[in-house]
């Protein structure tokens, strides 16, 4: 089999279970941002100086796998899609990233004025993993409004992330400065 299937060249592509939207469609727009976080992550663990923001970033790749899963299914084929044991977003997953931003803060990192990324490669690169972050979140409150997302959490984990994001740029620039 190949990868080139060619079943996408009229501008379609099938969502989890086989139904067929527009390559725009709300919630290829939402994967593919997901998708497009994870290679910015990925390149933000590769260019990572401490095995603390390694470590980590490579334990919320895989929980974005988890998202883009979800994302992927229409409403129609949730049920199916959990049946078929697929995981989905849970408040245990934000709660992970509640405790590394608590662990974070608790470091007394700065975050009472603005910060111009580029302190360091790799805080850029949180930073820019920051960024696509908020764009992934826009993606989900897009389907959150069109009724088509129907676990909220989803939305809350990836908040939290950006936070997240944002303090470890800071943390690793923290370092540089010490």
């Amino acid at each position: 089999m190949s990868i080139a299937t060619k079943t996408g060249d009229n501008g379609t592509t099938a969502l989890m279970y086989g139904r067929r939207v527009a390559k725009n469609h709300p919630r290829v727009e939402a994967c593919g941002a997901v998708d497009e976080l994870n290679a910015v992550l990925g390149l933000a663990r590769a260019t990572a100086e401490y095995d603390f923001v390694r470590d980590n970033l490579l334990a919320i790749q895989k929980d974005l796998v988890t998202v883009m899963g979800e994302l992927a299914v229409a409403k129609e084929d949730l049920t199916r899609y959990t049946e078929d044991g697929f995981p989905r977003v849970t408040p245990a997953m934000t709660a992970k990233l509640d405790t590394l931003v608590k662990e974070i803060e608790s470091q007394n990192i700065n975050f009472k004025k603005w910060a111009t990324p580029g302190g360091t490669r790799n805080s850029a690169m949180l930073d820019v993993a920051r960024t696509v972050c908020r764009r992934v979140e826009r993606r989900g409150c897009d389907l959150q409004s069109a009724g088509a997302l129907i676990n909220y959490e989803i939305i809350a984990f990836l908040n939290r992330l950006s936070d997240l994001l944002w303090l470890f740029a800071r943390w690793v620039e923290a370092r540089r400065e010490s």
